[in-house]
């Protein structure tokens, strides 16, 4: 319902976006998934942006008045919040190994029973903005955080392996994997330099340094999401990049092969400021520090 107003209020879904701080894909799909729910549309789409029907109309004043009362609500409770409670606001990236949180957030509603964690998924150049405007608490980022106003600490290292068709992956596929130059004329479906230029710089160096053209890559400002992926993958004259432990489930059509010596490594570090001085920050720190050493 929030995003939903947030459209309609910007008249655009890549600027709703941006305010949301989520990727215009994935707001275009919870529109739709809204929109079949609901069984109307509720949005126009046009060049110039977007404009709510009627039914639209009809929701956005329904959507208003429910979230009034939902922020009122939220208030109320919050009267009554004790002194050791408090909210901590945590910025992921879009692809994370599913059981890297898990753990530590139990260990931390265990030990600050008080403490709500809040995620919002931004990029990481998103979240590095985050931090040093205090909007987020801590963050997991794709490049360590440079000069002394952010602490880090590395929690995973994924080697990536590749997403190809089923056709060309058995074609390509030896004992050991593939081999990173065997993919030369295929088109890497990558991510946009904007979301996190030293891990782009670092990951396109060593793909040109075994002889593949990138083309034009991922448009800037726009993550693509795994089904995405997926798709341009299944057509066959493309690759994309993924660890072993892929959380989304892939086709038949699809073959996930690693790669002869691993030679890309996705790394992930958690960010803080490192003026913070929360225990429950710094418990969740821990918690992913000792659950990461048997990752990197």
């Amino acid at each position: 319902m929030r995003a939903f107003v947030v459209v309609v209020e910007q008249g655009s879904l890549s600027a709703a976006a941006r305010r949301l701080h989520v990727s215009q894909p994935a707001l275009s799909q919870t529109m739709n998934a809204l929109e079949r729910q609901l069984g109307v549309q509720l949005l126009t789409r046009r060049s110039t942006g977007v404009q709510a029907t009627d039914a639209g109309l009809t929701l956005l004043a329904e959507a208003r008045a429910v979230l009034a009362r939902h922020d009122q609500a939220v208030a109320a409770v919050t009267r009554h919040t004790g002194a050791g409670d408090s909210v901590l606001r945590l910025g992921i990236p879009l692809e994370l190994p599913t059981d890297l949180l898990s753990g530590p957030l139990a260990e931390l509603a265990t030990a600050y029973p008080g403490t709500r964690v809040q995620a919002r998924h931004l990029s990481t150049a998103a979240q590095l903005a985050a931090l040093r405007a205090g909007d987020i608490d801590v963050g997991l980022v794709r490049e360590h955080p440079i000069g002394p106003d952010l602490d880090a600490v590395l929690v995973v290292a994924e080697p990536l392996g590749v997403l190809l068709a089923a056709e060309p992956a058995a074609a390509l596929a030896g004992p050991d994997g593939i081999r990173l130059d065997a993919l030369a004329g295929l088109d890497w479906v990558g991510f946009p330099r904007s979301g996190s230029p030293a891990w782009y710089d670092e990951l396109t160096a060593i793909l040109r340094s075994h002889g593949l053209d990138l083309g034009p890559g991922a448009p800037e400002g726009q993550e693509l999401i795994p089904e995405v992926k997926l798709a341009a993958v299944t057509a066959g004259r493309a690759f994309a990049l993924a660890p072993p432990s892929w959380p989304q489930p892939i086709p038949d059509s699809v073959t996930w092969s690693p790669l002869v010596g691993h030679p890309l490594v996705r790394r992930t570090w958690a960010a803080w400021p490192a003026s913070s001085h929360r225990r429950d920050l710094g418990h969740l720190i821990a918690a992913l520090e000792i659950r990461g050493v048997d990752r990197v």
